[in-house]
C-alpha cells in the first residue's frame, strides 16, 4: 500500500496540528511521517486532498512546504513477548532503549521498534501438526517473567490447519510454525500488530459478578467494583488520586496491570518506576514489575501523544485479556487526555462544546470505557478474561460539574468521590462514604455472601446507615453541642467514629495496614458493629454513656487493623474482651 501513496506537502503548522495537501487516497487515522525528520503523525480529518494531521512529537521548526510521507496503515501496537516490565511512551516507543541511544531527552524522529528484535524466547507448542485452529486459539506458550506465561495466539480473523510447529528459542520475528489457510501457507510468528483505535474482538460479554478485591477497605467493603468493571476517581489536587491508583495497581486481584500515566507530572511516574521493582506481589512474593506494563506520557511530553497513550494502554490490556487473564488498567488522568482533545479541536476550528471541550467528548470517553468488560474470548477453549478500568479525573478545584467528570460518570458504574476536607484531616483514602456509590452491588453481593460471609451485605448496610445518621447528627452537634444529645445518639456518634477511624482509615505506607484481605475486613467491621450492639444493650441496662466511651477495649478495636493476616483469631478474641468489660460495667451499675 505504501508504494501507491505519493508524499504530500505541508501547508499549515499550528502547534501539534499540521495540515497537508496532496493526501488523496489516504484514510482516516492512517499514520504519516511529517518532514524529513520523520515525525510521527496521525490523520484526524480529511477534506478532499487536504489532511489534518495530529503530530505526536514537537513540531517546532517545521514550516509550510515540508514533505509528508504516508505509511498506509493505522496507528498500531506491537503485541508479543517483551511487553511485561516495559516502559513505553504514548506511541509505544520503549523509553529505556531510547535513553540508551540518545540520552535523557527524546530527540525528534526517533523510530525504535516496541519489542526487542534480538532477544530469543523459549517457545513451547500447545498444538501439533494437522490441528485445525481459528482466531484466538493458543498455539504455544512463552515464560515471559516468573509471574506471566505469555500465550501465543492465532490473530483474530485467521483460521486454517497447522502445517508445521516447532519448539525452541526464537526471536519474535522468526517463524515458530506454518499455518495452511485458504489463501496459501503463512508463517506463524510470536508478534502481531493491532490498530489502537479498534477494540479487539471477543465472543460474548459477561456480567461482572466477581468483585475485584483491592485490599482497600473503603472500596471492597462499601463501594466494590466487579472484575471487568469500570470506576472513576475524581478529586481535587492533593486528595490522593495517584496514591489510590498506585494502591490498586499494587494490590488489586489481577494478573496483569497496565498503568497509563497520561499527562501527569514526571515525578509521579518516577515513583511508580522506583517503587514497583521493590514492592513484592502479595500472592507470589515477586516484584510487582514482573506483571506490569507502564505507559509514561508525562506533562512535558507533546500534548497530542496523550490521546495515543490511552488507546495504546487499553489495546495492550485487551491483548492480555484475550489470553484469559484478569487485567486492570489504571488511567491517570483522563482529564489530561480530554485537555489534549480540547487543544486539537480548537486548532481544527471545530465548534466548541461546554467549557471549550469538543462536542464529541462524551462519546470518546464512552468508547474508551466500553472496552472494559468480562468476556468469553475467541478460540475453541472458550477462555474467560476480564479487563477492569479505573480512571482518575482531575477537575479544576475538584469541581464535579466539570464536563470530563460528568461525561465519565455517565458511563462508569463506580464513583469514588475524593474529598479534600478528608485529605486535610489526614483521613486516607479520602473517599467520601456519603457521596460515593457503586452500581455493582447486585452483581457481586451473591459472591460475597457465598465466599466471605452470609451477613456481609447486612453489615455493610448497617455501617452505611450509622455513618448517614452521624452526618445528620453532626449538624445538631455544631449548633447546640455534644452534651445536648441523648445517650443513644452519642453512642451512634462513637460507633460511627470507630467505623471511620478503625475501619475506613487505612495507612498506605504501613506494611500490614496497606492491604487487608476480605476475610480480615469482615472480621474488623463485625467487631466494630458488635461493640455498637453490645454497648446499646448496656445503655438500656442503665450503664452511663461516659463509661462506655472510656472502655479500655476500644484501644484494641482501633489496633485490630495492624494484626497480621495470619492472626485473625486474635481479632475474633477481642469480642470476648468486649463482653467481659460490658458485664463489669453492667454489674457496677447494678450495685
Amino acid at each position: 500500500m505504501e508504494q501507491d501513496l505519493k508524499p504530500g506537502r505541508t501547508v499549515k503548522v499550528a502547534g501539534p496540528l499540521v495540515v497537508a495537501e496532496g493526501m488523496g487516497g489516504n484514510r482516516m487515522y492512517d499514520v504519516v511521517r511529517v518532514s524529513d525528520k520523520k515525525l510521527i503523525g496521525e490523520i484526524i480529518e480529511l477534506r478532499e486532498d487536504l489532511a489534518s494531521i495530529q503530530v505526536y512529537e514537537e513540531t517546532g521548526g517545521i514550516g509550510a512546504g515540508e514533505p509528508v510521507y504516508p505509511t498506509g496503515s493505522p496507528l498500531s501496537v506491537e503485541l508479543g513477548p517483551g511487553l511485561i516490565e516495559s516502559i513505553y511512551d504514548g506511541i509505544q516507543r520503549p523509553l529505556d532503549v531510547i535513553r540508551e541511544m540518545v540520552g535523557d531527552y527524546i530527540t525528534r524522529g526517533v523510530d525504535i521498534p516496541a519489542l526487542n528484535r534480538e532477544k530469543k524466547w523459549h517457545f513451547v507448542p500447545a498444538v501439533k501438526t494437522g490441528d485445525e485452529v481459528i482466531g484466538g486459539d493458543i498455539i504455544g506458550n512463552v515464560q515471559e517473567t516468573v509471574l506471566v506465561v505469555h500465550k501465543i495466539m492465532i490473530p483474530p480473523g485467521k483460521k486454517g490447519k497447522i502445517a508445521e510447529i516447532k519448539e525452541g528459542d526464537f526471536t519474535i520475528e522468526e517463524s515458530v510454525g506454518k499455518l495452511e489457510t485458504e489463501d496459501g501457507t503463512e508463517d506463524l510468528m510470536m508478534v502481531q500488530r493491532w490498530p489502537v483505535r479498534m477494540g479487539r474482538p471477543y465472543k460474548a460479554k459477561l456480567a461482572p459478578v466477581i468483585p475485584l478485591s483491592t485490599g482497600q477497605r473503603v472500596i471492597d467493603g462499601f463501594f466494590p467494583v466487579g472484575k471487568g468493571g469500570t470506576a472513576c476517581v475524581p478529586g481535587p489536587f492533593g486528595s490522593g488520586k495517584t496514591v489510590i491508583q498506585h494502591q490498586l495497581a499494587k494490590w488489586a486481584d489481577t494478573e496483569i496491570i497496565v498503568y497509563i500515566g497520561c499527562g501527569e507530572r514526571g515525578n509521579e511516574m518516577t515513583d511508580v518506576l522506583l517503587e514497583f521493582p521493590e514492592l513484592k506481589d502479595p500472592r507470589s512474593g515477586e516484584p510487582l514489575m514482573k506483571r506490569t506494563v507502564l505507559i509514561a506520557n508525562t506533562s512535558n511530553m507533546p500534548v497530542a501523544a496523550r490521546e495515543a497513550s490511552v488507546y495504546t494502554g487499553i489495546t495492550i490490556a485487551e491483548y492480555f485479556r484475550d489470553m484469559g487473564y484478569s487485567v486492570a488498567v489504571m488511567a491517570d488522568s483522563t482529564s489530561r487526555w480530554a485537555e489534549a482533545m480540547r487543544e486539537i479541536s480548537g486548532r481544527l476550528e471545530e465548534m466548541p462544546g461546554e467549557e471549550g471541550y469538543p462536542a464529541y467528548l462524551s462519546s470518546r470517553v464512552a468508547e474508551f470505557y466500553e472496552r472494559a468488560g468480562r468476556v468469553t474470548c475467541h478460540g475453541k477453549e472458550g477462555r474467560e478474561g476480564a479487563l477492569s478500568v479505573v480512571g482518575a479525573v482531575s477537575p479544576p478545584g475538584g469541581d464535579l460539574s466539570d464536563p470530563v467528570v460528568q461525561a465519565t460518570l455517565r458511563v462508569v458504574k463506580v464513583f469514588w468521590s475524593l474529598e479534600d476536607h478528608l485529605a486535610y484531616k489526614r483521613h486516607f483514602p479520602a473517599i467520601s462514604w456519603l457521596n460515593s456509590y457503586s452500581l455493582y452491588y447486585e452483581n457481586v453481593d451473591d459472591w460475597m455472601k457465598e465466599n466471605v460471609a452470609p451477613d456481609w451485605v447486612d453489615m455493610r448496610s448497617e455501617a452505611m446507615r450509622i455513618l448517614q445518621e452521624e452526618a445528620d447528627l453532626a449538624e445538631i452537634v455544631r449548633l447546640v453541642g455534644l452534651e445536648s444529645l441523648s445517650a443513644r445518639d452519642r453512642l451512634t456518634l462513637e460507633v460511627a467514629r470507630s467505623i471511620r477511624e478503625d475501619f475506613l482509615h487505612q495507612n498506605a505506607f504501613h506494611e500490614v495496614d496497606t492491604f487487608t484481605s476480605l476475610e480480615k475486613q469482615y472480621e474488623m467491621l463485625k467487631l466494630v458493629l458488635y461493640f455498637g450492639s453490645a454497648a446499646r444493650e448496656a445503655l438500656e441496662q442503665g450503664v452511663p454513656i461516659s463509661a462506655i466511651e472510656e472502655m479500655a477495649v476500644r484501644e484494641r478495636i482501633a489496633r485490630a487493623k495492624y494484626e497480621p493476616e495470619d492472626k485473625l483469631a486474635s481479632i475474633k478474641g477481642i469480642k470476648d474482651t468486649i463482653d467481659q468489660e460490658i458485664q463489669a460495667l453492667v454489674g457496677a451499675t447494678a450495685e
